[in-house]
Parts: C-alpha cells; sequence; structure tokens
C-alpha cells in the first residue's frame, strides 16, 4: 500500500455521540507534507439582486402537483421522469402523465421520501434509471437515504437494487440530501445531508451522512476515490469508502458544469450561510467546524469561518434562502443568460439566477418571482430551463 506523507488532518473528539464508540481520526489524501491554501473567502457583500424582468415566457407542463421533489430527467424519446415526495414516480409523455409501478416503500417523515430520479448515460442500452429515498432497511428506527436502480420496463421498475444505504437509520426528520449527477467517465455522485446530527456525523468518515459520495454504475466504488486507498490501512478498516467529499451539511442541488466538467452543488446553511462549493475529490467543506451562519436561534455554534484544511464556498448567502435545485444554462438561446447559475429558492418562493464571472459572483437576478417553494430546476436535453414547484406543477422558461 502506499503511504500517505501527510494522513491526519484534525482529531475530531466525537465525545457528544451516544451513538458511536469510539472517536475517529480525520484523514486526508494530500500527498505533500502542507495542506493545500483553501480558497480565498467569497465577496459577497455589495453584489446587486435585481428584481425580476420579466422578459421570459413560463409555460405550464405538468400540472397540479403537491411535492415535485426531484427528477426532472428526460428519457432518451423526451419523456419526462419526476417523482412526488409521497412516494410516486411518473412518466409525463407530453400529454399525460403515467404513474410507473414497482416503486419500493418510501419512508415518509419530514424531508425524506421519494427523493431523486436520474438516467442512466446509455439508457438505450440498458434502461437503467436510479432513484434516492428515504428507507428503512438495515434495522433500527426510523430511516435513512437510499440509492437504487432498476430496470425502467412497460412503465414498472424490474430487477431493483439497491447499491447505497445509508446508515444507521433516525427518526429525525430532516437533511436526507439527496440529489444525483454524472460526472464524463459514467461516475454516479450523490448526496446526502447530515441527518440532523450535526455534532457527529459530518467530520467522520467512517460515518455516513453530510457527504458527497461516488460510485461507479453498478454500485462499486471506484478505484480512485479517496479513501480507498488509506481505508486498508492500520485503524482505518471501516472508512466509507463511497465518500467523495464530507464536511457537508445538506445539499439539496447538485450538478455537473456542462463546460468544465466539474461537480458543483449547493447546500443549506442554517440561520444564513447556505452555500455553493465547488465539490473535490477528498475535500473537507467545513460544516460545522466553520461556517457563515447561526443557529436558527439566534445563538452561535462556531466564531470562525475559515480554517485550514476547510474548503470556503465560492458563494455564499446571508439571510438564506433556501436553496433547493441546481442548473446552469449552457444555450445561447438564452442570449446574456447563458452560462448564469440557476437556483431554486424555497424560502423567498422565486428562481435565483446568478451571474459568473469564472467563480466569481457578479449580480444576482430574480426569475419567476412569487411563484411558489421553487423545489427543484433542471436544464432538458433541448437546452431550456424547467422547474417545479411545491402544489402547483411543472413549467418551462423560455427567453422572449
Amino acid at each position: 500500500m502506499k503511504f500517505y506523507s501527510s494522513l491526519i488532518l484534525s482529531l475530531m473528539i466525537l465525545s457528544s455521540c451516544k451513538e458511536s464508540s469510539k472517536d475517529h481520526e480525520i484523514v486526508s489524501t494530500a500527498t505533500n507534507t502542507e495542506m493545500p491554501a483553501a480558497r480565498n473567502a467569497p465577496q459577497v457583500d455589495n453584489i446587486p439582486l435585481i428584481d425580476d424582468q420579466k422578459d421570459y415566457t413560463i409555460t405550464p407542463t405538468v400540472e397540479g402537483l403537491d411535492n415535485p421533489w426531484g427528477g426532472m430527467t428526460w428519457l432518451p424519446n423526451g419523456d419526462l421522469l419526476y417523482t412526488e415526495k409521497e412516494g410516486q414516480l411518473y412518466k409525463f409523455n407530453g400529454s399525460k402523465s403515467i404513474e410507473i409501478k414497482g416503486v419500493p416503500e418510501v419512508y415518509l417523515r419530514g424531508q425524506g421520501g421519494l427523493l431523486d430520479v436520474t438516467v442512466h448515460p446509455q439508457f438505450e442500452k440498458n434502461n437503467f434509471i436510479y432513484i434516492s429515498y428515504a428507507s428503512k432497511l438495515g434495522g433500527g428506527d426510523g430511516g435513512n437515504t437510499t440509492i437504487a436502480r432498476a430496470v425502467l420496463k412497460n412503465n414498472k421498475l424490474e430487477n431493483l437494487e439497491v447499491l447505497y444505504k445509508a446508515m444507521p437509520n433516525s427518526k429525525k426528520g430532516q437533511h436526507f440530501g439527496s440529489r444525483f449527477t454524472w460526472d464524463d467517465e459514467g461516475h454516479l455522485y450523490f448526496s446526502i445531508g447530515d441527518r440532523g446530527n450535526r455534532d457527529v456525523n459530518p467530520q467522520d468518515i467512517y460515518r455516513d451522512c453530510g457527504k458527497i459520495y461516488r460510485i461507479n454504475d453498478d454500485g462499486s466504488i471506484p478505484d480512485d476515490n479517496p479513501f480507498v486507498e488509506i481505508a486498508t490501512g492500520i485503524d482505518t478498516i471501516g472508512i466509507k469508502t463511497a465518500i467523495y467529499s464530507f464536511g457537508n451539511r445538506n445539499p439539496q442541488g447538485m450538478t455537473t458544469h456542462p463546460v468544465t466538467g466539474k461537480i458543483i452543488a449547493h447546500e443549506h446553511g442554517p440561520q444564513g450561510g447556505d452555500e455553493i462549493n465547488i465539490i473535490e475529490s477528498g475535500k473537507n467543506y467545513g460544516w460545522p467546524v466553520i461556517s457563515y451562519g447561526i443557529n436558527y436561534s439566534g445563538t452561535t455554534f462556531t466564531d470562525i469561518t475559515e480554517k485550514e484544511g476547510m474548503e470556503q464556498p465560492i458563494y455564499y448567502w446571508v439571510p438564506s434562502i433556501a436553496p433547493s435545485g441546481f442548473a446552469i444554462i449552457n444555450n445561447p438561446a438564452y442570449k446574456e443568460w447563458n452560462g448564469n447559475f440557476l437556483v431554486g429558492s424555497l424560502k423567498f418562493q422565486y428562481l435565483e439566477m446568478l451571474y459568473m464571472d469564472g467563480n466569481r459572483v457578479t449580480k444576482r437576478e430574480k426569475v419567476a418571482d412569487k411563484i411558489g417553494r421553487l423545489r427543484n430546476v433542471k436544464i432538458s436535453p433541448d437546452g431550456l430551463i424547467y422547474i417545479a414547484v411545491e402544489g402547483k406543477g411543472i413549467f418551462k422558461i423560455e427567453k422572449k
């Protein structure tokens, strides 16, 4: 085994954890003796927020939905797949929605239920789709985020197999994640929130939750995942080798940049401190050691926003917008919008568009202001913007 010259990043004392029998060392895959310098803190002051210019059209696509939590993924024939959090998966063929049978039982509690859905990049060859959902699998009270693959055939899921199940189960109702994205090499990424166990899960790579994961399309672990090699060392057996990044709070938006190929995610802060991060292999994104937010009660849980070995976001929001869904425009038909980031706001009920100069936000603009709690935003294969709104449905946005 190749030994890393810089193995230990920090020693987290988990005395508050009643579920864990031992403390764990947080390890790094850095190969030099000094940790690379953290990204500089982003500039967020004096960035203008522009009112809704209404220079676009909004067209209803699927109406009368309750909570279209995830999905908006497209089959090669143009049919739209979407989920309802209560446990239903649908296919919209342009005129009507058809329920997909064979969805496993979901653990419906708080933010948990049937979450995201994605299509295999080579669906035409294998008919694979992937779903994320909260389930009771694994024993113990409560549930946790689960990733499964199935064959979609005749409007039914067949040969369903669980590829990953976060443990332990918990009766807490918050922070299940969960979003999917694929990289250009066919790896599947998914997010799982900290499950409300802030002081234990995110900084411990022996534990699930508060992480972004990377697996092969069959659920196996890529050989170049950041913690695979060190997991064979003394006292490191039990590391969750599917982990790609850690120190994440509750990512409910994740996408692959259409130009750079980088994995980019945003996550909820508590009171303030929602943030956007470029997700890189083995990196620690700091939660809850560093944060730009405070407790919902108004008290503080950390006094620092920067720490060596922990990544800075490229942007953060204070006050929180409660971000959900994430997309990047890559279509010249959207004119000056092209290249911008799109983030749904649950709290303020609009689609936020961030104008980008590289990795720097230069301007913010409201789109579809007051449309409702915006749960998801995706770009269709033909480059158009689709949004999902709680209690309403799915809409298409086109530039005038």
